[in-house]
């Protein structure tokens, strides 16, 4: 007996790819390839980073019987064979890909010093290393953590609610997605945890001991966070893709590459109609199952459905304690209501376990997980001539 069922090749384990694989799992022969043989949590990276929690899954719990786990790096697609090249030398053939590999660290290059001297907190080995820079660190030293998004304002509450000396600056206002309200109460509890805050104020170049801000002032740092934004790996641009000016491949709102029709993208990673949703777990999870869902119709045969999800809030847990939770409507526009306190922390920690769980649950009985819809409303649903304007390839 032949296995005829479509091959399906997911590069990326995490939530989008993960959901992604076992959603197909009934239907095709999935196999994800993945640089680590965990799942990493990344929303509990800067937990992990202060020895606070574990960031990490077992697969065996994680994925569906019969997706098949290779621990590899995929540094090339080539869609005229379909075949993708991996770091070990070999090469895994497809007849459908899921582009899922996800965000990271933002390119640093532009400030002097940051990759040398900065620690970022976007992938398990980057928060490894901040966690080791941490655990022979004197008590009383500066940590400078560099962004007040999410991250940087999670990072900079779990450091302070250790009783370090945290600094946390910024080239606007702290959390600029939260409301008034939100940002009000995080910015009470960053004064109760006493987090020097300087906002309006970028950093221009980073040393061993300090950096340096746009007015020319220099302070010290023992260590310095950074957090300033997220980038895209190039994989998609550098194997012929077209993509948005940060990397993230272009798809119709079916997730599917405007290049080609055997490649769909979940995620981060991804640019439908040119309008990306925000990157979060919270629209990592959906689109992955939507790019599930569009690679089952081309296999029975059916025209795929456009991308409908709806978004619910932001949830920032600024210490195990405490926390900040701000409803939005399912396009992704904030509510004034606001939860802050322990019921926020508890909440959010909530949202967490749960996105882990409807992975486990989608592994054991794939096409059970469900998602809120209603929010995807692209203002000017482009076609492929619009999105060809973009950007294009790499040479």
């Amino acid at each position: 007996m032949f296995n005829t069922r479509p091959r399906v090749v997911v590069i990326g384990g995490g939530y989008a790819g993960t959901v992604a694989a076992n959603r197909m799992s009934r239907k095709a022969a999935v196999t994800v390839i993945n640089p680590r043989p965990h799942f990493v949590q990344r929303t509990r990276l800067h937990q992990f980073a202060v020895g606070n929690h574990h960031a990490s899954g077992d697969y065996r719990k994680l994925l569906a019987k019969g997706v098949d786990l290779l621990v590899d790096t995929v540094i090339r697609i080539e869609p005229g064979t379909r075949t993708v090249h991996l770091a070990s030398g070999g090469t895994v053939d497809y007849d459908y890909l899921v582009y899922a590999v996800g965000s990271t660290a933002t390119r640093r290059s532009t400030v002097p010093g940051v990759e040398e001297f900065a620690f970022p907190v976007a992938e398990f080995e980057h928060a490894e290393r901040l966690q080791y820079a941490l655990s022979s660190l004197e008590p009383d030293a500066v940590v400078t953590v560099v962004g007040a998004g999410l991250t940087g304002l999670e990072t900079a509450g779990e450091l302070a609610e250790q009783g370090r000396r945290v600094r946390l600056v910024c080239s606007g206002a702290i959390g600029p997605m939260l409301s008034e309200k939100a940002r009000a109460a995080t910015y009470e509890r960053l004064a109760d945890l006493q987090v020097e805050i300087i906002e309006n104020a970028r950093v221009t170049r980073v040393g061993p001991d300090g950096f340096t801000l746009d007015d020319d002032t220099v302070l010290e740092s023992a260590i310095t966070v950074w957090t300033a934004g997220f980038g895209v790996p190039e994989l998609a641009r550098s194997s012929g893709f077209r993509t948005d000016e940060l990397g993230r491949i272009l798809t119709d709102e079916t997730m599917t590459s405007i290049d080609d029709d055997r490649v769909i993208a979940a995620g981060d990673c991804a640019a439908p109609s040119g309008e990306p949703v925000r990157m979060a777990c919270q629209s990592a999870l959906p689109t992955g199952l939507a790019a599930a869902g569009t690679v089952l119709s081309r296999i029975a045969g059916e025209e795929p459905a456009n991308l409908d999800f709806g978004f619910n809030g932001v949830g920032v847990s600024l210490g195990r304690h405490v926390g900040v939770v701000q409803f939005h409507e399912r396009d992704d526009t904030p509510k004034e209501q606001a939860y802050s306190g322990r019921i926020a922390s508890t909440i959010k920690d909530l949202g967490l376990k749960a996105a882990m769980a409807g992975l486990r649950v989608e592994a054991l009985r794939p096409g059970t997980m469900g998602f809120l819809k209603g929010g995807r409303h692209p203002s000017n649903t482009a076609t492929t001539e619009d999105l060809s304007r973009t950007e294009q390839p790499m040479a």
